[in-house]
């Protein structure tokens, strides 16, 4: 699995002009799954989310965590993240997961977060409109493998 995660002012996520899921300060998270990706890996994602330092302390120091500053995550489900483009001129989705087990993934992942902080999510499988404001920037990539 794999997180791309943004830290954000704000960020909102609308499906056929309905918002779906919308936070102000916190993180904005995409999430993949690539193809025989262990459930056992949710916890250790969900772990190194909500505690990575990724937000400035008294000392402008990035030295807290969402979960330090108790704000909220969007999470919007994101097969590309497993894209192989690396021939031809269209990316390949070969090593992203089933929707089925993607879905089944990304629901217990939303649900252990919910168990630690707000969380708001987009609709998977939809096509969704992602608005945000980067803070920073600042961007990471979270993955499961490594």
């Amino acid at each position: 699995m794999r997180l791309l995660i943004q830290r954000v002012k704000r960020a909102k996520v609308t499906v056929e002009d309905a918002i779906t899921g919308q936070i102000g300060p916190g993180l904005l998270v995409f999430f993949g799954v690539k193809k025989d990706d262990s459930e056992s890996a949710i916890d250790y994602l969900v772990n190194r989310l909500i505690n990575l330092r990724m937000f400035r302390d008294e000392n402008d120091k990035m030295n807290l965590s969402v979960l330090d500053n108790q704000l909220s995550i969007l999470v919007v489900s994101q097969f590309t993240l497993y894209a192989d483009c690396t021939s031809g001129r269209r990316p390949s989705f070969t090593n992203s997961e089933t929707p089925d087990r993607a879905e089944k993934l990304y629901n217990e992942f939303v649900s252990k977060l919910k168990n630690h902080l707000p969380v708001e999510t987009g609709i998977f499988g939809a096509k969704m409109e992602v608005e945000l404001i980067n803070d920073g920037p600042v961007t990471f990539i979270v993955d499961s493998k490594e």
